[in-house]
């Protein structure tokens, strides 16, 4: 990945997303920084849980799911009390076709997977992904 036109390795894709897992919520962080900003508009959902003091004092609370549609791939990450729950699910239409619970590290392969194959068609998410595994 030293040139600007080549495309994503699967390898340091996968790498980068499992960087910081082992603490779900900076892995959670991580994500919706990094993917959130930089994939279109519609292909990232994020959800997040605000007590009242982060209300009352504007913040934005903290993730407790990050959802990413690419194509009929839907890949769901949830944290709840610290645990983080996996799901990979197929969806044609708005109707889920089927829906997998997975490893933390098998939904961050397949994500991986996915984000290569979206970046091929996608300058701007090959863009996002070289800055995802250099850190710049």
């Amino acid at each position: 990945m030293t040139q600007p036109d080549e495309s994503p390795d699967l390898e340091l894709v996968t790498a980068a997303l499992r960087a910081d897992s082992a603490d779900a919520a900076v892995y959670a962080r991580v994500l919706t920084e990094s993917l959130g900003e930089s994939l279109p508009p519609g292909c990232v959902t994020i959800e997040r849980d605000r007590s009242v003091s982060d209300r009352m004092r504007g913040r934005p609370g903290t993730v407790s799911k990050i959802t990413v549609r690419l194509g009929e791939r839907v890949m769901s990450l949830a944290v709840r009390a610290g645990q983080p729950s996996a799901e990979i699910s197929r969806e044609v239409r708005g109707v889920v076709l089927s829906r997998q619970p997975v490893a933390v590290q098998e939904w961050a392969a397949e994500l991986a997977r996915a984000l290569v194959g979206f970046a091929e068609q996608n300058a701007r998410t090959a863009e996002a992904l070289r800055r995802l595994v250099t850190g710049s």
